[in-house]
């Protein structure tokens, strides 16, 4: 079995084998927590990103790079309006199951540009690739791109801010250094995040690496939202009681004798 190794190596530069990419992505936030205030009206989070070639060699080809944000999971269902005898009614309905609250892929071209349709289906790189299970009957699965409840949800997901695709958000300052801008509108649902960055090359992904952030509120906000959902009981009847010291203060002010 001596000779099986040297073979084996023969046959592999015979064959045009390439050596597995040494390339390694680097990826760090400045701010791993955003904190979100009544005077909170969005944010751009850069993370600080490189591309480390093998050690003693350069990076000598072009690198295309795709970072996806997805944020909480939820589920959520749509309904489909008809009109009937004059009056609109909801005539079909579907259940997304677990999919992002916040989506949002960035890339330094159109992903349909930097690798072939499979291989987007397959990691998932794209809106129109990205799993969106929703319940059909007793079965969860995907559906195909153009079905109509999916098309709507996207829909009003990128009309709500919080799903998006952007072509040119990705920027890259040197052939190893890059720079993408992660937009967090107002209404950012909080929670953990997930941050997805993948480099590809010559169509084929080579390098990818994870790393999370978490949004967060705080002050009153976070204090009533944490009454809220513990106590509920003696949250609403703190509320009630205020709204009728309110009402009866309001009434004192402004009464007329």
């Amino acid at each position: 079995m001596r000779w099986l190794a040297p073979t084996l190596a023969i046959v592999a530069m015979a064959g045009g084998m390439t050596p597995a990419a040494a390339e390694r992505l680097v990826v760090s936030l400045s701010n791993h927590r955003v904190a979100v205030t009544s005077s909170f009206t969005g944010e751009d989070l850069v993370p600080n990103s490189t591309i480390e070639p093998d050690a003693g060699k350069t990076a000598q080809r072009a690198y295309d790079l795709v970072v996806t944000v997805t944020g909480p999971r939820e589920t959520l269902r749509t309904r489909r309006k008809e009109r009937v005898l004059g009056i609109w009614v909801n005539v079909d309905s579907r259940e997304f199951v677990r999919v992002p609250s916040y989506l949002t892929i960035l890339s330094n071209r159109p992903v349909t540009e930097i690798a072939s349709p499979e291989v987007l289906r397959r990691l998932q790189v794209g809106l129109d690739n990205y799993l969106l299970p929703q319940r059909i009957g007793p079965d969860v699965a995907d559906t195909v791109r153009d079905d109509p409840f999916r098309v709507a949800f996207v829909r009003l997901k990128i009309q709500q801010n919080l799903y998006r695709e952007s072509g040119a958000a990705v920027t890259f300052l040197t052939p190893t250094v890059f720079r993408a801008a992660i937009p967090l509108p107002a209404n950012v649902p909080t929670g953990g995040y997930a941050i997805d960055v993948k480099l590809f090359a010559n169509g084929a992904m080579i390098a990818g690496t994870p790393t999370a952030l978490e949004v967060i509120k705080t002050g009153i906000e976070q204090y009533a939202a944490e009454a809220a959902v513990n106590y509920g009981l003696l949250y609403g009847l703190a509320v009630a009681m205020m709204a009728l010291f309110i009402g009866w203060f309001g009434s004192v002010i402004f009464r007329r004798d």
